[in-house]
């Protein structure tokens, strides 16, 4: 399962921006969708995760600031920030596992990445 994501940029401290990411494939579905970001030296972290019935879960960090949601019919996800930080500045990854078809052994799990898209925040 192939994933992109889109919406990265320049921000102003205080602002927002919104990500975006497709999911792709033959025959799959989707069950946890996440976003993940990784600062210059750090590790690569949670910022938020959803499942297929909506319930999100917030790293500490983002909450009251952030929103994810995504529309299951599209294999899509969003990541809504607000409230822009210069600590937000990360490559910003999204995750996304669930089950995959295969035509001569059947359902297989998956945990795939997309690319990464640069989020970068000025004060």
């Amino acid at each position: 399962v192939r994933l992109v994501e889109s919406g990265g940029g320049s921000a102003q401290a205080g602002s927002s921006l919104r990500l975006s990411c497709v999911g792709s494939g033959r025959s799959f579905k989707i069950n946890t969708m996440g976003w993940y970001r990784q600062g210059p030296g750090n590790q690569r972290e949670l910022v938020a995760d959803i499942g297929t019935g909506g319930r999100p879960n917030y790293a500490d960090f983002v909450k009251g600031r952030f929103t994810i949601s995504r529309d299951n019919a599209k294999n899509t996800m969003y990541l809504q920030m607000d409230s822009l930080k210069p600590d937000d500045t990360a490559v910003y990854f999204c995750n996304a596992r669930g089950w995959e078809d295969k035509v001569v052994v059947g359902p297989v799990p998956f945990n795939s990445w997309g690319q990464g898209t640069q989020v970068t925040v000025f004060s």
